[in-house]
């Protein structure tokens, strides 16, 4: 099996930073594109950030600017590093993988992580 494992949320005040992490642990062959998203009370969730194999990342229109998303090939981790956070960042953010294991190619997702913003 394959787990992503996320940490780093917690609560913060508005302006404030955190940085999220998210590592993947099992019997990987290889790791393609992974992505954070997250959900606020009574919505859908969204994509936040994107980032390819390749290094390409792309950005909610909401977040470009203030996040960063990067990954680290050789842990296994993407990680999400957030400044200026605002109370409309609240919410659970998850992280998803696509990764190629021995069973095949599949999306993981890990538990999430909640931020809270307070103003």
């Amino acid at each position: 099996q394959v787990y992503l494992v996320e940490s780093g949320g917690g609560l913060v005040q508005a302006g404030g930073s955190l940085r999220l992490s998210c590592a993947a642990s099992g019997i990987i062959f290889s790791i393609n594109a992974m992505g954070w998203y997250r959900q606020a009370p009574g919505k859908q969730r969204e994509l936040v950030a994107h980032i390819t194999s390749s290094g390409s990342t792309n950005y909610a229109d909401s977040v470009k600017g203030r996040f960063l998303i990067y990954r680290d090939n050789a842990k296994n981790t993407v990680y999400l590093q957030m400044i200026s956070l605002k109370d409309e960042d609240t919410g659970v953010y998850y992280c998803a993988a696509e990764i190629t294991w021995p069973r095949g190619r599949n999306d993981f997702w890990g538990q999430g992580t909640q931020v809270t913003v307070s103003s």
